[in-house]
Order: structure tokens, then C-alpha cells, then sequence
């Protein structure tokens, strides 16, 4: 019996595999996704940073994707590539405690950039004369600087909570990151209600935030389809087109990892489908980003 989370040194993450040959065989899968995250990403931030015909309100939330891209996968993915590198499972209770926050930072800050993107994207096309007021300089900064604060104290909010709660059903959890429902899973009460209100008012704001981007992609189809020009519309909708797949990847992998059907859970699955929303989006946004985009591929 423990009785609270200070008697718990370490927690013991999933592994990837259990023979050596498929444990080296995942790093290297892993480390290969890395790099590509780090190197699409990182091209992404330079050529955004140093080429001043992308300095717009559009490239500049682009810029924060990609920063918060690559610090939402170095969260997760290091720490597991180090664990099959080294046969180990084991994380540190003060490393699992600034994961949580850091993952939590990341995808709140990710969601509510998202959001914005919607905006930057609805008053280009719906109110192109105000484009230039509305999304000026200041007010981006001042946008931007919304979403990380707000992610910031949403995160400090879950992982203090969360590591308040009195642990006392082992130290070893069901994923290969540390993650809100299964450290609860370990806690000596079935629920708790504090994060029960904490997590009904993130659903909430979930929610709040798919609904304006839903509406505000609305809004741009009808306006694109009131274009009397075929050329007009195909690229007034090109320019929003890598956001709708970004947002339909981050949304769609992110909803199955959280409710899916307990009858089709198994520990394999639970470990692809949380792959599939940790590390996949951040690889591939990069790539989304500039396959269409001529502005950004002549920058690169």
C-alpha cells in the first residue's frame, strides 16, 4: 500500500516491445520520425524567421505551430527512445510530473493556435478590407500571447491537481508517456472530483474552440463560393486547405485516443492510437504546410 504520490520514487511507462531485436527496431523507426519532425519543423521556423515576405499574420501562427510542434514531440518521444535504447521502462516521479505539464502545455497551446488560425483564415477571405486592422502586428502578439498563457495556467492547473491525488495501486502505467487518465487509474479513490470539474471544463473549452472553427469554415465557404471566378476560388480555398488537414489530423487522432469504445481497447491498440496523435501530427504539419504552398516552398 502506498499511501500518497511522495512514496512513489518512479513511475514504470509502457514499453514500445518486449524482445530486444523489436526494441531497437521501434528507436530506430522513432529516431527516424524525430529527425524528420525536428529538421520539417526547424526549415519551417527559418524560413518563416529570415524571409520578409512571410512575415504576414498567416506565416507568423504558422511560426508558433511549428514551435509548438516540436516541443509537443520532444515531450514524448525522446524519453521512449531512451527507454528502448536502453531496455528500461522507468521515468522519475519529478520527470513524469514536468511531462504532464509539458504535454498538456503543448497540445492546449496547439489547439487554441489552431483556433486562431481559423480566425486569420476567416477574416482573410470574409473581411478582407478589416484584414490589416484586425490582425495587425500588436494584435497577433497579443493573440499568441493569449494562447501560450492560457495553455500555461491550464497545464499548471491538471498537473497540480493531478499529483495531489494519493496514489496507492502500484507505480506502473498503461502508455508510454505519462497522461492524465492513467495516473488516475492508479489513485486509491475511483474519482476525484476536483478533476472531474477540472476536465469537464477543458472538454468544454474543447468544444468551444471546435465549434469557432467549424463555424468559421462556415463562414469561408460561403464566401468562396459566392467568387464568380473558378481561379479565384480555387485559391482563395487553397490557402485554407493545409489548416482544415492539420486540424482534421490533430482532432480526429486526438478524439479516437479519448473515445474510442472500451471494447475494442487492448494495450497494443491504446499504444498505436497514442502514437498516432503524440507524434504523428508534429511529423507530418510540416509537410501538409509546404506541399501547397508556393510561398513557402520558394522560401525554403
Amino acid at each position: 500500500q502506498m499511501s500518497n504520490g511522495s512514496s512513489i520514487t518512479q513511475f514504470l511507462l509502457l514499453a514500445f516491445a518486449d524482445t530486444r531485436e523489436l526494441q531497437l527496431l521501434t528507436f530506430w523507426l522513432s529516431l527516424g520520425i524525430y529527425l524528420a519532425a525536428l529538421l520539417g519543423n526547424g526549415l519551417i521556423i527559418s524560413a518563416v524567421a529570415c524571409d520578409h515576405r512571410l512575415h504576414t499574420p498567416m506565416y507568423f501562427f504558422l511560426l508558433n505551430l511549428s514551435v509548438l510542434d516540436l516541443g509537443f514531440i520532444s515531450t514524448t518521444l525522446p524519453k521512449a527512445m531512451a527507454n528502448s535504447l536502453w531496455d528500461t521502462r522507468a521515468i522519475s516521479y519529478p520527470g513524469c510530473a514536468a511531462q504532464l505539464f509539458l504535454l498538456l502545455f503543448f497540445i492546449s497551446a496547439e489547439l487554441c493556435l489552431l483556433t486562431l488560425m481559423a480566425y486569420d483564415r476567416y477574416v482573410a477571405i470574409c473581411k478582407p478590407l478589416h484584414y490589416g486592422t484586425l490582425l495587425g502586428s500588436r494584435a497577433c502578439a497579443h493573440m499568441a500571447a493569449a494562447a501560450w498563457g492560457s495553455a500555461f495556467l491550464h497545464a499548471v492547473l491538471h498537473t497540480a491537481n493531478t499529483f495531489s491525488i494519493p496514489i496507492c495501486k502500484g507505480n506502473a502505467l498503461d502508455q508510454f508517456f505519462c497522461e492524465i487518465p492513467h495516473i488516475l487509474k492508479l489513485s486509491c479513490s475511483d474519482s476525484d472530483l476536483r478533476e472531474v470539474g477540472l476536465l469537464v471544463v477543458s472538454a468544454c473549452l474543447v468544444f468551444g474552440c471546435f465549434v469557432f472553427i467549424v463555424v468559421s469554415y462556415v463562414q469561408i465557404l460561403r464566401a468562396v463560393l459566392r467568387i464568380p471566378s473558378e481561379q479565384g476560388r480555387h485559391k482563395a480555398f487553397s490557402t485554407c486547405l493545409p489548416h482544415l488537414a492539420v486540424v482534421s489530423l490533430f482532432v480526429s487522432t486526438g478524439i479516437f485516443a479519448y473515445l474510442k469504445p472500451p471494447s475494442i481497447s487492448s494495450p497494443f491498440l491504446n499504444l498505436v492510437v497514442s502514437f498516432l496523435y503524440s507524434v504523428f501530427p508534429p511529423a507530418v504539419n510540416p509537410l501538409i504546410y509546404s506541399m501547397r504552398n508556393q510561398e513557402l516552398k520558394d522560401a525554403l
